[in-house]
């Protein structure tokens, strides 16, 4: 099979680790191939370096190198870069890079600045870490996720990573604004693989600020809307509270409830062709399907690899159902 996933952040790595496992030797998909379009909106430039959260927690996930506990950054990580621009003055000290993630960015920043496209880069530094998927960039041009919010009194657009990491999305949201991406044309490989895709996965990862901010981009949401596969959809959702991360506060702020049901007519039934949802949600099947997309209720828990392998063989199975009907 070929199996194209959109993803973002830690949920949507956590789920791409299950589906290589699912899809791995000894199992009747084995040789299927993953391509992985990352979500990009998250990208920021702090200390004169391109730092890409997503594509770098995707790569370092599957490539082995993940801090398991925090689910971002690296393992056995040091900070002595970090305490030296203290030291200097130079910020801003609410992002916590690490000495091996530094070098990772760095290595970014002079490819980029030698001409290379986001594309191939990442392409050169998924060669060391060998994910077992091909991960693309949603675009090779900039794109970045602002929240309008309130700062100290005033109604302003910060960046995601101000809002979230920062401020803890405690301060209202009131409007996220992936900028530049009515713009931003897909990297090379992203239409063609939805195109000829066997199956797309949307995973649980957030359905605003990572999935979304993909669909965004002129030309995708188009592409799955329109592919000929079975697309699939995760609720990141699970008895009307996010798994992992502040869903429910951006969700708000495009003026979407916190619940599987909700976030599944959020993508549409001219998008998806089925959802799934947590054994907990079963209820909200009915509610799903009333809605013109087909639904199931399995474990949605991502407890371990074997757990996130279950999920993905479930939505590989009910792919595999909805081709049938």
């Amino acid at each position: 099979m070929r199996i194209v996933v959109l993803a973002g952040g830690i949920g949507g790595a956590r789920f791409l680790r299950g589906l290589k496992q699912a899809v791995g030797p000894g199992t009747p998909e084995a040789g299927s191939e993953i391509t992985v379009i990352g979500n990009t909106g998250d990208d920021i430039h702090l200390f004169g370096l391109k730092v890409c959260p997503d594509l770098d927690t995707v790569m370092y996930t599957l490539g082995g190198g993940i801090h398991e506990e925090q689910g971002w950054g690296r393992a056995d990580e040091s900070f002595s870069i970090k305490a030296e621009m203290k030291a200097y003055g130079v910020g801003p000290e609410w992002f916590g890079l690490g000495d091996k993630d530094f070098a990772t960015h760095i290595v970014r920043t002079q490819m980029l600045a030698a001409g290379y496209p986001l594309s191939a880069v990442t392409e050169a530094l998924c060669a060391r870490w060998k994910p077992g998927v091909r991960l693309i960039p949603m675009s090779d041009e900039r794109v970045e996720t602002h929240v309008l919010t309130d700062v100290e009194g005033e109604r302003k657009a910060v960046h995601f990573q101000e809002y979230w990491v920062k401020h803890h999305a405690t301060v209202p949201a009131h409007a996220i604004i992936p900028v530049g991406a009515e713009s931003a044309k897909p990297a090379p490989g992203v239409l063609e693989a939805i195109a000829e895709a066997d199956v797309v996965i949307l995973p649980p990862s957030n359905p605003v600020v990572s999935v979304g901010t993909i669909l965004a981009v002129p030309g995708i949401r188009r592409a799955v809307a329109q592919t000929r596969a079975p697309v699939i959809g995760l609720s990141p959702i699970i008895g009307g509270a996010p798994v992992r991360g502040m869903a429910d506060k951006v969700l708000e702020a495009v003026g979407v409830e916190t619940s599987a049901a909700a976030v599944a007519k959020h993508y549409g039934s001219e998008l998806l062709d089925g959802w799934l949802l947590d054994e907990s949600d079963a209820a909200s099947v009915a509610e799903v399907e009333a809605a013109g997309i087909p639904c199931r209720s399995v474990p949605l828990w991502m407890t371990d690899t074997d757990a996130s392998a279950a999920m993905a063989r479930a939505a590989l199975a009910f792919a595999e159902a909805v081709r049938e009907a």
